[in-house]
């Protein structure tokens, strides 16, 4: 199986082939139907359109998806824990009640067939002797749907009842699209930082804290940075967890970043200098203002 595009870039291309001009909505959609290269009308209700693309579809997309996977109990199985829990391999394994010798093997089947790709902390924990659980994101924003919020169901799809599947659609609805955004805050991240280029970026975890942002520029300072997705303004309260978290890590940033879709409070705005960076939906929506045709990737996929 070819290497997948980076989530940006199918992002782009997403964006383009379906004429995204509401940047927020179109990342709801792209968490749900991104890099298949379906053609999707943003101006439908996006449950309408899970239920005529998807369910109606069930047979034959799980057909497909059986192709790749091999029809392997253990992989699907972890494709679901991940999809549905904290991305953290020992969880996973045990979200798919498999033996680690079992999910270690299954795992770099998935990694080796580019459905899964790992996602290491960016830094050593505290204590050296802990062993720090990898995480995975899976390639395909809409394999992540399919695995945490149509697979688990597959009992009632398959005899025509879609309940269970509407009351996770309604569950997830409010979270479902943050890992997108995270990735994405992070590319515009890798933009932002021209005098000073970013050269490695992701997240931080280890047993006692976790940091959504870190990063090392090429003159060596570390970044890191805390992504607020909720309809609330961020404040002040945001930066002293973000420090509070990078203590307990015994991280030193030279900056702090924080990126919020609802803007900041008139105190946390006060508080923006050379090592405090606020970053806001605006920033992020220059990620897509100069789609052009060359964005537009080729997907062989079946279209439904």
């Amino acid at each position: 199986m070819a290497k997948h595009p980076t989530t940006l870039e199918q992002f782009r291309s997403f964006c383009f082939q379906n004429g995204a001009t509401d940047f927020e909505e179109a990342i709801e959609y792209f968490a749900v139907f991104g890099g298949m290269g379906w053609k999707v009308d943003l101006s439908r209700p996006l449950d309408e359109l899970i239920e005529e693309k998807v369910l109606k579809n069930y047979r034959y997309i799980h057909g497909d998806i059986a192709k790749i996977t091999q029809s392997d109990r253990t992989h699907h199985a972890l494709l679901s824990g991940i999809a549905i829990g904290d991305r953290r391999e020992h969880s996973a394994f045990k979200r798919a009640n498999v033996s680690r010798e079992d999910g270690e093997a299954s795992i770099d089947f998935l990694v080796e067939n580019d459905l899964l790709i790992r996602d290491s902390s960016q830094a050593k924990p505290v204590n050296e002797r802990e062993e720090v659980s990898d995480k995975f994101y899976i390639s395909l924003p809409f394999l992540r749907f399919w695995f945490s919020s149509i697979s688990p169901y597959y009992k009632g799809i398959r005899d025509g009842d879609y309940s269970e599947v509407k009351k996770r659609l309604e569950n997830i609805k409010q979270d479902f699209s943050d890992l997108v955004y995270t990735q994405l805050v992070m590319e515009m991240l890798k933009n932002s930082f021209k005098e000073d280029p970013i050269e490695k970026i992701g997240s931080y975890w280890d047993k006692n804290s976790e940091i959504d942002i870190l990063a090392k520029t090429k003159s060596g300072k570390i970044v890191a940075g805390v992504c607020k997705f909720s309809k609330s303004k961020a404040k002040k309260s945001e930066l002293a967890k973000l420090k509070e978290q990078c203590s307990k890590a015994e991280l030193d940033p030279d900056i702090f970043v924080i990126f919020s879709k609802s803007g900041f409070s008139n105190e946390l705005k006060k508080e923006k200098s050379d090592t405090l960076k606020l970053f806001s939906l605006k920033n992020l929506k220059t990620l897509i203002s100069d789609l052009n045709e060359k964005d537009l990737l080729v997907n062989t996929n079946k279209k439904y």
